[in-house]
C-alpha cells in the first residue's frame, strides 16, 4: 500500500500550504517533497528566508513522524526542537526534499531532512525532535475544564 501523500489533519494546515510544497511520497520511514523556490519564500535580499528553510524542514519531518505514530496506534506528535543549517543561498528553482527518521522511539522521534538543488548540491539540512503525544492538545484542554 502506497503511503497517503495528503494525510488527514485535525485542522487545516495554512502555514504548510503557504510554503507550496508538492508532496511526492509521505510515509513513516521516508518523506519526499519538492518546492519551487521563488519570491514567496524570499527575505529582502532576494534569497530564501531562514524561516522558510526551517519551516520546510519542520513540515517534512512532521508529516513523517506523524505518519509513523499514527500507524503505530498513537495520536500524534509535537515538535520540541528544530535545528536547521543553511549551507548555501538559493533564490529560484526547484528544491528536492527528503526526510528520514534517525530515531523513532515510543516517546520521541528524531528526523533528518536534506534539501538539495536540482543538480544534487545540498543547500540546507535540518533535524527535528518530536515528543510523541498521549493525547492531543484539544483533548487535554477539554479534560482540564
Amino acid at each position: 500500500m502506497k503511503p497517503d501523500p495528503d494525510p488527514p489533519q485535525i485542522h487545516p494546515n495554512h502555514w504548510g500550504e503557504s510554503l507550496e510544497l508538492t508532496w511526492i511520497d509521505v510515509g513513516p520511514e521516508r518523506v519526499v517533497a519538492r518546492v519551487d523556490a521563488g519570491p514567496h519564500l524570499h527575505q529582502p535580499y532576494g534569497i530564501l528566508h531562514g524561516g522558510a528553510w526551517c519551516s520546510i524542514v519542520e513540515e517534512v519531518a512532521s508529516h513523517g513522524a506523524g505518519q509513523a505514530v499514527l500507524r503505530a496506534g498513537g495520536v500524534g506528535v509535537v515538535g520540541v526542537s528544530n535545528h536547521t543549517d543553511f549551507l548555501r543561498s538559493h533564490s529560484e528553482g526547484t528544491l528536492d526534499i527528503v526526510g528520514e527518521p534517525l530515531h523513532a522511539g515510543r516517546r520521541q522521534h528524531l528526523w533528518e531532512v536534506r534539501i538539495t538543488r536540482s543538480d544534487g548540491v545540498l543547500v540546507a539540512r535540518g533535524q527535528v525532535r518530536f515528543q510523541v503525544l498521549d493525547q492531543l492538545p484539544e483533548e487535554r484542554a477539554r479534560a482540564a475544564r
